[in-house]
């Protein structure tokens, strides 16, 4: 894989040079500062990864939905995002998000449009809801939503048929859907730091058949 690792560089702005490489697959731009990123990253094509993490972004540019090849990891992790470019939406075979510790008012529903998302990270945002269309998002194993402010959560999340782990820690739930029951394939729910939540009767029958419950 052709990588350029840029990380804790203290670059401030992200060197011209750096959109002329066309063949990079990989770029580490995390901890550098970064308030803001060119358009002209949408001319990196073959990237499958790409890492904004511990900056300072307000914003992201379109040209991000440009990135046909991003299949492997965005992380946007550890930024002042309140919105995501609804070219996001176009990154149908990316697999990985880390969304967390930014500072949305909402959750940006043009994540449930990444159908190939295998696990996505959202903790830390302060979310008081989540989308009915979050139950599209039918390839997701992870889910981890720690310290938001969820009271509830939709019932469409029992589409996700194929999720193995539900991080809900921190959040305060006072119920939670009788579909959690029924995914098939759940083997973690964690619940921890949740005291308003009074738990479901279903749990006993989700631990009896092997799902490890942390309450």
């Amino acid at each position: 894989m052709v990588s350029l690792n840029l990380w804790k560089q203290q670059l401030g702005a992200v060197p011209e040079e750096v959109w002329d490489r066309g063949d990079l697959e990989a770029l580490v731009l995390a901890d550098n500062g970064l308030t803001e990123l060119s358009g002209r990253i949408g001319r990196l094509a073959r990237l499958r990864m790409l890492d904004l993490g511990h900056n300072a972004l307000a914003a992201l540019p379109d040209a991000l939905g440009d990135l046909a090849g991003l299949t492997d990891f965005l992380y946007l992790h550890d930024n002042r995002l309140t919105a995501l470019p609804r070219t996001l939406g176009r990154l149908a075979r990316l697999r990985y998000l880390n969304i967390s510790d930014n500072a949305f008012g909402a959750f940006p529903e043009v994540v449930c449009e990444l159908a190939g998302l295998v696990e996505l990270r959202a903790s830390g945002n302060g979310f008081g809801a989540l989308p009915d269309a979050i139950g599209r998002l039918a390839q997701l194993r992870e889910l981890h939503l720690r310290d938001n402010a969820l009271a509830a959560l939709p019932a469409s999340i029992g589409a996700l048929r194929e999720l193995r782990q539900l991080d809900l820690r921190g959040n305060p739930l006072t119920a939670l859907p009788d579909a959690l029951a029924g995914l098939p394939r759940l083997d973690k729910l964690d619940l921890r730091w949740t005291p308003t939540l009074a738990p479901p009767p279903w749990l006993a029958d989700l631990e009896a058949r092997g799902v490890l419950v942390y309450r």
